[in-house]
């Protein structure tokens, strides 16, 4: 029998929960309350839940900062967040923090049910919007594709400017038009999204694109 404690401040949507999950053969609520503060001063190491779900928006400490301290008291306390916020701060902050799993209010009681199944078998549930959001979030700190779709003469020419080649060197080196070479490091700049010569360098160097 696994124990859920809801820290919820809007009530009737706490007796919800209450009630959905009590009515559920393999889990039980063991503890409401409706602020952080109330559940850490019945949080002790003999008492402490298996999942929290928790509210982000809450009188005095918020959601967030009571993941940390929960974390801290009962590191094996599994934190589901369930809320209205959807901003991209919060959903990282909360992650960052140690939740299992990020779900908004819009979600039905069903799929709340579930997610807590999910979260205490081990998984991550996140509403759908909030899953995709977190996609996002990695693919912009991922970092680029290995050679920023450099062309294998883009390649070359970068390759000579780390060598130290000037412009002209370069052009001799590759029997082109200086004018030409001149194209190819603009698209060189523009792909790497870089404005200098040694900003291009600097950054072939450190990525290993050369």
């Amino acid at each position: 029998m696994k124990t859920i404690w809801i820290i919820e401040d809007h009530a009737a949507f706490r007796r919800t929960l209450l009630r959905v999950l009590g009515a559920e053969n393999d889990m039980r609520c063991t503890g409401d309350f409706d602020s952080c503060e109330k559940a850490l001063a019945a949080l002790t190491k003999d008492e402490a839940p298996d999942l929290i779900l928790l509210d982000v928006g809450l009188p005095g400490m918020s959601g967030l900062e009571g993941i940390r301290l929960i974390k801290e008291r009962s590191p094996k306390t599994l934190i589901v967040i369930l809320t209205v916020f959807e901003d991209d701060d919060k959903v990282f902050s909360a992650i960052c923090a140690g939740a299992a799993g990020y779900l908004l209010k819009t979600s039905s009681v069903t799929e709340i049910t579930q997610a807590v199944r999910d979260a205490l078998a081990g998984g991550s549930p996140m509403t759908s919007r909030i899953a995709r959001r977190v996609l996002d979030m990695f693919t912009k700190f991922a970092p680029k594709h290995s050679d920023y779709g450099l062309s294998e003469r883009e390649k070359e020419i970068l390759q000579l400017m780390t060598n130290g080649l000037i412009k002209k060197e370069i052009a001799e080196k590759l029997t082109l038009s200086v004018h030409t070479v001149d194209t190819y490091l603009r698209r060189i700049y523009e792909k790497l999204e870089v404005n200098t010569r040694t900003g291009a360098v600097a950054k072939a160097l450190k990525e290993g694109l050369v």
